[in-house]
């Protein structure tokens, strides 16, 4: 297996920073990005975040509301705010020096098992084989796993397959070649059988199960969840909120929200967003007073400012749709809509 996909892996693979380094802190940047985003969407994120924070004491001293404002638009904001908090524990215990074992990797804040291997091969080259997505549905094809990928006994097996087929002299070379070759070969869907270097040896290519394989036998359920938003401005002012709690986009800055509508207010806009684990439907209500017991949870700040606070993609949307504040706006079009 190791040769074959070596050679493959030589031809195909994608030229990305990332395999430039061996700087663990900027593979586990690479790594926390890529976990719920691809590559084409990431690339930019990572060249940004890498230029604004250069070094993992970089990052340790920025301030959390900038870290997610850098952050914004990439979702799952628990991922920066490991990120702030692992850099700040890097910076301070290990004197800004990223541990070089996995076990010390793998206690950080927001670092699980593969995210752990990623950075204890690719940056140290030690033997630790990455378990994600990609090399999850490799295995199970290709050897034929029926226990399903999301149970322990299913991850146990494949990482079984794994420890023996792992290239112990070149591990990180095989994490990202696997990884590759499930991201742009034996993908999800559309997969590329007719040019896989691994047609003879694939049970699932022989067996015809490619549509079958991984198995799985846990899906999140969906749950529908309204949020209704009050949209106040007042002399030039508008009022938002910190979200605090342990909830959706903890740490970013949305507006009021209320779960009484007034006939007094006018509605605005409405969308639907898709969160992991929730399907949002958000209403956005145009008020001239906030209620007062909504003000003791909510800060009003300049309107001019407002794209200065990291927000929730759906409220950025709102705020751009509807060109709610700057002035720039205003200017470039005389006939911009105001609320």
């Amino acid at each position: 297996m190791k040769k074959l996909l070596f050679d493959w892996f030589s031809q195909k693979k994608r030229d990305l920073p990332w395999r430039h380094t061996k700087d663990p802190y900027l593979i586990w940047l690479s790594e926390v990005i890529l976990q719920q985003t691809q590559v084409v969407q990431g690339l930019s994120y990572y060249l940004n975040f890498s230029s604004k924070y250069p070094t993992i004491e970089d990052l340790a001293n920025a301030p959390e509301d900038e870290v997610l404002k850098v952050w914004q638009g990439l979702g799952y904001y628990s991922r920066a705010r490991n990120l702030h908090k692992t850099a700040k524990i890097v910076t301070e215990t290990y004197n800004g020096i990223f541990p070089n074992n996995y076990d010390e990797i793998r206690a950080l804040p927001g670092i699980g098992d593969y995210t752990a291997a990623a950075i204890a091969s690719f940056a140290f080259d030690l033997c630790y084989p990455v378990l994600d997505g990609n090399v999850s549905r490799v295995i199970s094809r290709m050897f034929g796993v029926i226990t399903p990928i999301d149970t322990l006994a299913g991850k146990a097996e494949l990482m079984k397959i794994l420890n023996k087929q792992i290239d112990k002299k070149n591990p990180a070379e095989f994490n990202q070649a696997i990884m590759e070759f499930g991201a742009i070969q034996c993908k999800p869907r559309g997969t590329l059988c007719e040019t896989c270097p691994f047609q003879a040896d694939c049970y699932a290519f022989r067996h015809k199960v490619i549509d079958i394989l991984p198995m799985k036998k846990n899906k999140t359920a969906v749950k529908p969840r309204r949020l209704d938003y009050l949209v106040c401005i007042e002399d030039n002012h508008i009022w938002i909120k910190k979200r605090m709690n342990r909830d959706i986009w903890q740490g970013l800055y949305d507006f009021p929200e209320t779960d009484k509508i007034s006939k007094n207010w006018k509605l605005l806009d409405i969308c639907e967003h898709q969160l992991s684990h929730q399907k949002l439907t958000i209403s956005f209500w145009k008020t001239e007073k906030l209620p007062e017991k909504l003000k003791s949870s909510a800060q009003k700040v300049p309107i001019s400012q407002f794209f200065e606070f990291a927000t929730p993609k759906p409220i950025h949307n709102f705020a751009i749709k509807n060109q709610l504040i700057t002035n720039s706006v205003e200017k470039k079009s005389p006939n911009v809509k105001k609320l």
